[in-house]
């Protein structure tokens, strides 16, 4: 197996850095060291350099700072940085590019745990006799995340694996950053009155410390897998073993989605932005389950076309599937009824029931996020991202999106959505997108 070295036995030790107060330290760091970086930037100016080239140095700097110390941090402080990073194709182009590679190192790489680290882990996992499992095992992580790095190895049979390590206090610096974020998020209230805060804070760190629990990843993996068994359209890796904090799957190759947003060909792009499109609505259908992490680093598209799904840690469970509600609403919604829209909106919880609002108002703030739908074939496009972000933040529209609360139960669904969209705009991936909805998305063919 190219790249796979046969196990050597060296390293240094270093640490996650999960004490919270060094965590703490380090989250402060970012804005002292913009403010730095500003007064830098100030005396540069007054030193002759021009407002442009400053301002451009700031951000590079700043990006690279940023996404730096997110990454040491790994855990829920990188997770955050994750979610960001689907995103950057709303950023205006003038601010993005220093951001945007940035962005694409910390969705798939991050500092390495050193060779002994791994081996402590994998005996404690596996055994003492840890090596048995392999013929060939490589030192030299294959990629990196927030809560652990993968490794390639040839499993005992010949079959080459990818082996998922979690970091040794990745548990103890998750439970940290979560307490800071939903703390955050909490104080966020008196700004958000349409939202109940507790409950999606709840939901938001119950779901991100079940990423913990590889035993529970891989059998999410093996319900996929057992879906999309010899599908045209998808593959997902077999799980090889599993423990707490070791998971073993299937090697996959082929081109990562983050590869097709920087280089790849139109078809590609086409074929990759419709199957992530397609897994969103199949993934309930069939598995019952949503793929929650829809970032690039995720995904492979195959030489046969196929879209390779990795990493199953976070996964909502819908046994009904996606919620009848979603599609209904979408088509009331393009159908031009603003009074079924809403009444439907506050049924599902969207809209509580102390919280007044104009029904045409609502509309006109909704149907634009849904103009991929009302077309046989749609564009996305980085333009089009970043005109929805301008238009949403419109102090003219802000006082509706303010009025929305977000029910826990469709917390996952939501982030998935917008994921999905994001990825997509990065992509500039056209494709028949409403006809998906057509044949998938429960109640929009036949709204009731």
């Amino acid at each position: 197996m190219a790249g796979v070295r046969p196990i050597p036995d060296n390293g240094q030790v270093t640490d996650l850095p999960r004490r919270a107060v060094t965590r703490s330290a380090k989250l402060a760091a970012l804005p002292l060291g913009f403010a730095g970086r500003t007064a830098l930037g100030l005396g540069k100016r007054v030193g002759g350099r021009s407002a442009e080239a400053v301002a451009a140095e700031v951000q590079l700097r700043t990006a690279e700072h940023m996404f730096r110390v997110l990454g040491e941090l790994k855990g829920g402080a990188m997770k955050v940085g994750q979610a960001m990073s689907v995103f950057e194709a709303a950023i205006p182009e003038e601010l993005a590019a220093p951001y945007r590679a940035s962005l694409a190192k910390l969705q798939d790489a991050a500092p390495a745990l050193p060779a002994d680290r791994v081996h402590t882990v994998l005996a404690d996992q596996i055994g003492p006799r840890w090596r048995a499992r392999f013929l060939e095992f490589d030192d030299t992580h294959a990629a990196a995340a927030s809560i652990g790095q993968v490794h390639r190895a040839v499993w005992r049979d010949g079959r080459p694996v990818a082996v998922k390590i979690q970091y040794p206090g990745a548990g103890q610096a998750l439970r940290s950053d979560l307490a800071q974020i939903g703390r955050m998020m909490r104080m966020m209230g008196p700004l958000s009155p349409g939202v109940d805060m507790a409950p999606l804070v709840d939901e938001l760190q119950r779901r991100m410390h079940e990423e913990l629990d590889y035993r529970r990843e891989a059998r999410s993996q093996r319900a996929f897998g057992k879906a999309f068994i010899e599908d045209d359209d998808f593959m997902v890796p077999e799980v090889v073993f599993a423990s707490d904090e070791v998971l073993v799957t299937d090697w996959i190759d082929g081109t990562p989605v983050r590869q097709i947003i920087e280089s790849g060909a139109q078809p590609e792009r086409d074929r990759a932005g419709l199957l992530l499109a397609r897994l969103l609505f199949s993934g309930p259908e069939r598995a019952h389950l949503l793929h929650a992490d829809p970032h690039p680093g995720n995904f492979r598209l195959l030489d046969d076309g196929r879209l390779a799904i990795l990493d199953f840690g976070a996964v909502d469970r819908l046994p009904r599937g996606l919620p009848r509600p979603i599609g209904v609403l979408a088509r009331r919604a393009i159908d031009g009824d603003a009074e079924g829209v809403l009444s439907g909106l506050r049924h599902e919880g969207f809209v509580r029931d102390s919280v007044t609002i104009d029904a045409d108002e609502l509309l006109s703030y909704l149907v634009p996020l849904l103009e991929p739908l009302r077309h046989e074939e749609f564009s996305f496009e980085r333009a089009w991202l970043r005109s929805e972000a301008l238009r949403l933040a419109d102090l003219r529209k802000v006082t509706t999106g303010m009025k929305l609360n977000l029910p826990p139960s469709y917390l996952l669904i939501h982030r998935v959505t917008l994921g999905v969209m994001g990825v997509l705009c990065q992509l500039g991936s056209t494709a028949p997108f409403r006809a998906e909805c057509e044949r998938l998305l429960p109640g929009f063919a036949d709204a009731t």
